[in-house]
């Protein structure tokens, strides 16, 4: 008898999947090819008490993934939601954050933005005036300490599958030990020396913080490349440049150094973030 169930760990070419009473069973899929990720819906024949195959994927609602010029890495599928964890130590990378949003955006799904580490009074300025351009876009920002405070994500999380994402260092995992107490996902301190983190998530892992919730701890991020994505999505996921497509004096301007560009227009007169803009090239030149 076939059983559904829930991609919640991948390792290599088995998986842990998640039945509906809230068992597991260690499952291969049929054939040699695979490309399962956490949160996806499965169908599974049980072999044993702990073991299955994995018979058929459910359709995907949504997937994210990034791209480079060699590889594609699948990261989560069937998210509602993704959750961008910055620190005020270390450093992170607003341009990082700018694809992290393009590709929850091209899948039409929510975003937000936690600032961990709050404790370090000296530092949560800086690190809030770099996020300042997103949260003037619209983006949500919540400021907390994992170790302190990180029940306060709970309420974000109700009714979702939320990702968990960013650098390595930003406090993933601690986050996610702060929402899910048995989870036990491993933890390493920043390296001082070179301010920044080191990973310690080597998978991604899914989690139950709530009846109607669902968490994806994620492995840190260094790059996120969208070469999937074509020019026009990568346009539609910039939500300050949605009004102004089409409202260029040529058809096919590249929002680049064409006479008329209401894009360019708008970074003159400051209505767009400039360095918001100079990703938005870099992404487009990307993938020319």
């Amino acid at each position: 008898m076939k059983l559904a169930g829930t991609v919640v760990a991948a390792y290599g070419r088995q998986y842990r999947i998640e039945l509906a009473d809230g068992t597991t069973l260690l499952c291969v899929p049929r054939g040699k090819k695979s490309e399962l990720v956490c949160g996806d819906q499965v169908s599974v024949l049980r072999t044993s008490a702990d073991q299955g195959v994995i018979s058929s994927l459910e359709l995907r609602r949504s997937l994210l993934y990034r791209s480079d010029h060699f590889k594609e890495k699948l990261i989560a599928a069937n998210v509602t939601q993704v959750i961008i964890v910055t620190a005020t130590e270390p450093a992170f990378s607003d341009e990082l954050i700018t694809r992290c949003i393009v590709a929850a955006e091209s899948q039409d799904i929510k975003v937000l933005i936690v600032l961990n580490k709050c404790d370090l009074l000296e530092k949560v300025a800086v690190a809030t005036a770099t996020l300042t351009p997103f949260q003037a876009l619209g983006y949500r920002v919540l400021p907390l300490c994992a170790r302190n405070n990180g029940a306060s994500l709970l309420p974000y999380l109700a009714g979702h599958t939320s990702l968990l994402i960013g650098q390595s260092g930003m406090g993933k995992s601690t986050l996610t030990n702060a929402l899910v107490p048995d989870a036990c996902a491993p933890t390493r301190e920043i390296s001082q020396a070179l301010n920044a983190g080191k990973q310690t998530t080597t998978h991604a892992s899914l989690y139950r913080p709530g009846a109607s919730s669902a968490l994806i701890d994620s492995p840190g991020l260094t790059e996120f490349g969208l070469r999937h994505l074509s020019v026009e999505e990568i346009s539609q996921a910039f939500v300050e440049l949605r009004p102004l497509l089409g409202q260029c004096r040529f058809r096919d301007c590249r929002h680049d150094r064409e006479p008329d560009c209401s894009i360019l227009a708008a970074v003159r007169h400051g209505d767009i973030d400039l360095r918001r803009y100079a990703a938005y090239r870099s992404l487009c030149a990307e993938i020319g």
